[in-house]
């Protein structure tokens, strides 16, 4: 049995061991609490670390500063795999401008009508997505280049050709065309609008006549775009999109050249239009030959011709004569330059030397 105060010790020293371990405890949990935040900094820091640079996004994008066609990547590649980089063709403009000043005259006297003729735009893509982008009912005139043994294509959606044949029918002015659905296009509707093609290629031709002269030949009416195909799919066009206005009446034409057509021309398109005239300029030409009629070109009566060692020509001193094969009756030859002209005799004029021409050279007849 332990005394009274045995006890008091003991439960001194148990209070003691509890504090001790208590402080180990606080310490311990100080040393979690420490050890978390680390982590918790490691975390963030590691975190931080994986924010992707404004560099970074634009590669995983494709936007890069040396953006080339070659070097495009990402997402942008993605998007921009059915797009056709378009080449700029001032002269094509031109021309499509052209185009629809005549185009408006045409039509206006084919239809007896108000007719009004605009460019919408130029635009370029593939053959395979432009067929698909196509709303039907159309018909679509397949047309062949003759000088540039190539194929074009013109579509006419419905709405126009509803109204084509509602005005050369004797439609009422000022009334929307009916559209009938379910039915395909009867024999006099194709005729009519082929009537129409017929007036628009030879335009066109008109138009592209200044720049290289083209006939345009029509060659077949299609109403399925599957049987339009004049490429592969993959090929790039230029599309232009005119629109035809007859009062409330009229939509769109199109006109899809791919570029394999274009291509005798293309240095010609590719030319930047100077000027208010097409192509030929007659007040510059005009100018031109009234100066080249006035040029002074200089004219070579040769006598004769010798061959003489290169040891008598380096002794040749002032008194020295040449001896030409040649009689006083010997024919005169007239040159310009290197080109001669004719041929005459010699002889005396007033006390001056000169020439009667007799014929004109052998060599210039050739």
């Amino acid at each position: 049995m332990l005394g009274p105060d045995e006890e008091e010790v003991d439960q001194d020293a148990l209070a003691a061991d509890w504090g001790a371990d208590a402080d180990e405890d606080e310490v311990n949990q100080d040393d979690v609490a420490s050890e978390w935040e680390a982590m918790s900094d490691d975390d963030e820091e590691v975190q931080s670390t994986r924010v992707l640079n404004q560099d970074e996004i634009d590669n995983l994008l494709g936007f890069q500063d040396d953006d080339t066609d070659a070097s495009r990547s990402g997402i942008r590649a993605i998007i921009n795999s059915a797009l056709v980089s378009y080449e700029r063709l001032p002269m094509l403009e031109i021309v499509y401008d052209r185009l629809v000043r005549m185009l408006s005259t045409s039509l206006r006297n084919f239809t007896s009508d108000n007719v009004e003729v605009s460019l919408d735009n130029i635009t370029s893509l593939r053959f395979g997505d432009y067929l698909n982008s196509i709303p039907l009912p159309a018909m679509l005139g397949v047309f062949k280049a003759e000088e540039w043994d190539n194929y074009g294509l013109l579509t006419v959606d419905s709405a126009l050709i509803y109204s084509i044949v509602d005005v050369l029918l004797g439609g009422r002015r000022g009334t929307t065309s009916m559209r009938i659905e379910g039915r395909p296009y009867t024999t006099i509707e194709r005729n009519l609008v082929e009537r129409m093609l017929h007036v628009i290629l030879n335009d066109m031709s008109a138009a592209f006549d200044p720049l290289s002269p083209v006939t345009f030949r029509f060659d077949r009416l299609e109403t399925n775009p599957r049987f339009a195909s004049i490429g592969r799919s993959a090929n790039a066009v230029i599309l232009a999109k005119l629109r035809v206005d007859m009062e409330d009446r009229g939509r769109k034409v199109e006109l899809c050249f791919p570029y394999a057509t274009l291509e005798p021309v293309r240095e010609l398109l590719l030319q930047m239009f100077m000027g208010e005239k097409f192509g030929r300029d007659s007040i510059w030409e005009n100018h031109l030959a009234n100066e080249l009629w006035q040029t002074s070109v200089d004219i070579e009566a040769v006598l004769g011709k010798v061959d003489v060692p290169l040891n008598d020509v380096l002794n040749l001193e002032v008194g020295s004569r040449i001896m030409l094969n040649c009689s006083k009756d010997v024919a005169v030859e007239l040159r310009c330059g290197n080109a001669p002209l004719f041929t005459g005799k010699l002889g005396r004029r007033e006390g001056n030397i000169a020439i009667q021409v007799e014929e004109v050279a052998k060599d210039r007849k050739k």
